[in-house]
């Protein structure tokens, strides 16, 4: 049986995940489940699955959790420290889906047990890329990106050399307001934005896309991950998020990447690689679907991916920073205390102002800069916010 762990396991990715692991349940021993504070949810599913570990992230909800597991013999916890103490629990195969800057440190545990690390957190190669990789490569741990679009890219390299890729093409949907006149945008709330017309997901990442700040992530992730050229890296509207991202090779070919907007083919992928298995999702229909349109990617109507461009070319802790300034901002717009577009306003008033420095050493990124720069851009964005708040 291989041992799993579902970090985030009450969000979309989790549930998804844990969808597909319940269909052969007698082929996995469930180490730990993780939410944030959905107690009722994460009792539910320890109940089913039967994890040793079932882990909150608040330690004010450890005695509801408590009674909700009595009597089943799960191990109950909560609070930052019983998180890090599950990820280090031995582990074949870790999904890595816990939202935010907050998921990388799990993920650096889970690495240096081993284990085959599925991340769906693309804030971790954000913020901390190179650390990430290094430390798999020290503990012969692997990483397998489970967003759609990484998970792409990496499905049409295999085989390939990466010396012969002239460009990686990543596609975004363009949210909830791809089609609104641009004078609007000023106007939109989080209602608004938390509406997605092709994917069923939390609402930060929901309004993430409709900004696309994680169209952006992603961008910077692509180079993290991949080690490709920022030069290299394309982002296209794709309205109906059929083609997930395309590869461009030297001869002019083109591979895409194909499928219905179903994250279970990611994961799924992620979960049986190198085989591939049958999975529930749906088989496309090419002459029903028609067509498929594409669409350029303005940077006027989202400055997120200018800003993500800049990321790239700089380097260091700046995705750090650009990541930790952007969720500061959510909030603020979630609260509405600033407006749609003033989340990009606030990125790159921090951006301009935060300088973090690495380890003096080496020029390393290490956990403790990261969180250090992390620490000093939420300072610097509190500041920008409120200059801004209604």
């Amino acid at each position: 049986m291989r041992r799993i762990s579902v970090f985030g396991a009450t969000g979309s990715i989790g549930l998804n995940t844990l969808d597909l692991l319940r269909r052969d349940r007698d082929a996995y021993e469930i180490v730990a489940l993780t939410g944030g504070r959905n107690v009722a949810r994460l009792v539910e599913l320890a109940r089913e699955f039967r994890p040793a570990v079932a882990v909150l992230s608040d330690e004010g909800d450890l005695p509801a959790l408590r009674d909700g597991l009595a009597g089943t013999g799960v191990e109950a916890a909560a609070g930052h420290a019983a998180l890090i103490e599950a990820a280090s629990r031995p582990a074949d195969w870790v999904m890595s889906a816990i939202v935010g800057a907050a998921g990388l440190e799990p993920g650096l545990h889970a690495l240096r047990a081993g284990a085959t690390l599925a991340l769906a957190n693309k804030e971790s190669m954000v913020c901390a890329g190179p650390l990430m990789l290094e430390t798999a490569r020290a503990h012969g741990a692997a990483i397998l990106p489970v967003d759609s679009e990484h998970s792409a890219v990496f499905q049409a390299l295999i085989g390939e050399d990466l010396a012969a890729v002239e460009r990686v093409i990543i596609t975004a949907s363009g949210g909830a307001f791809r089609d609104w006149p641009l004078a609007d945008l000023a106007r939109a709330t989080p209602e608004q934005a938390a509406t997605h017309p092709n994917w069923a997901m939390g609402q930060r990442i929901t309004i993430d896309s409709a900004s696309m700040f994680n169209k952006a992530l992603e961008l910077i992730e692509t180079k993290e991950f991949f080690g490709i050229d920022p030069g290299r890296i394309e982002t296209v509207v794709h309205p109906e998020s059929m083609i997930h991202a395309l590869v461009g090779f030297v001869d002019g070919a083109l591979m895409a990447h194909v499928g219905p907007p179903d994250m279970r083919h990611a994961i799924g992928f992620a979960l049986h690689h190198p085989a591939r298995r049958t999975l529930p999702v749906e088989r496309l229909d090419l002459v029903r679907l028609g067509t498929l349109s594409f669409r350029t990617a303005c940077e006027d109507r989202w400055p997120a991916l200018r800003l993500a461009r800049e990321v790239m070319r700089a380097g260091g802790l700046s995705g750090a920073v650009f990541n930790a300034a952007k969720e500061a901002a959510l909030d603020a717009f979630v609260a509405r205390r600033i407006g749609f577009t003033q989340m990009a306003e606030v990125v790159e008033d921090v951006l301009d102002r935060t300088t973090p420095e690495r380890d003096a050493a080496d020029g390393a990124i290490s956990l403790d800069t990261v969180l250090h720069a992390d620490q000093m851009a939420r300072q610097a964005a509190g500041d920008a916010i409120a200059a801004r708040a209604r």
